[in-house]
């Protein structure tokens, strides 16, 4: 390995960028959230709506993989993906799920946790027709998650439905759709000098309103 030990062991950065004190937060997390992702998008991070998400097989297998946020609300966060893919049949059989965003420019991560179930056909389908016609055209030509022979596959399926629907409307799949996070937790973590990272947590209490609480880092 070009990597040693001791440059791993050694990577390290002491964060001073800002701090979250239980006094600065918005009583909402969602508003919080909305505050947060407007300054990640306005310091011109990467693609700052890339999240984790986290699920787990009915006998507790866990599988993360990276997503993209394409909505969200106080209901809760939207993603969009195959409905047969891993991820999909995970979700149809253990509908709790975890995301993760991390802003390392800002120092700052978001942890949420809740349950998830799909958004509506009208609302997937309303998204898929604003997408590119190269993208509509990528959710038809993947098996998403299946074993495939190799990448002509892929190809091929893609010619075939780019000549298709090449002077007409590409219809969403039945396959294919929106999901909506519904929170029960979510942290918002700053870091801090020393390690002493600042950990703000809402949980919900009810409908309407959040527990804010702070934990150790």
């Amino acid at each position: 390995m070009k990597t040693d030990k001791a440059t791993l062991e050694n990577l390290r950065k002491d964060y001073r960028a800002e701090k979250l004190s239980e006094t600065d937060v918005k009583k909402n997390p969602i508003e919080q959230f909305d505050h947060w992702f407007d300054e990640a998008l306005k310091s011109g991070i990467y693609e700052p709506n890339a999240m984790t998400l986290a699920t787990a097989s009915t006998d507790g297998k866990p599988a993360a993989r990276i997503v993209l946020l394409k909505g969200f609300n106080q209901d809760g966060f939207v993603f969009y993906t195959n409905y047969l893919s891993r991820k999909g049949k995970e979700l149809a059989k253990n509908p709790v799920v975890a995301l993760v965003f991390f802003w390392p420019e800002l120092e700052r991560q978001v942890r949420i946790e809740g349950t998830i179930e799909k958004v509506s056909k009208e609302t997937s389908e309303k998204y898929f027709q604003s997408r590119p016609k190269e993208s509509q055209i990528g959710a038809l030509a993947s098996p998403q998650s299946q074993v495939i022979a190799d990448r002509s596959l892929l190809e091929k399926n893609w010619k075939e439905l780019e000549k298709t629907y090449a002077d007409q409307e590409i219809p969403k799949p039945s396959f294919w759709g929106g999901y909506l996070v519904k929170p029960q937790i979510i942290e918002f973590w700053q870091g801090r000098s020393s390690r002493l990272h600042d950990r703000i947590v809402y949980r919900k209490a009810d409908k309407n309103n959040w527990k804010i609480v702070r934990l150790a880092p």
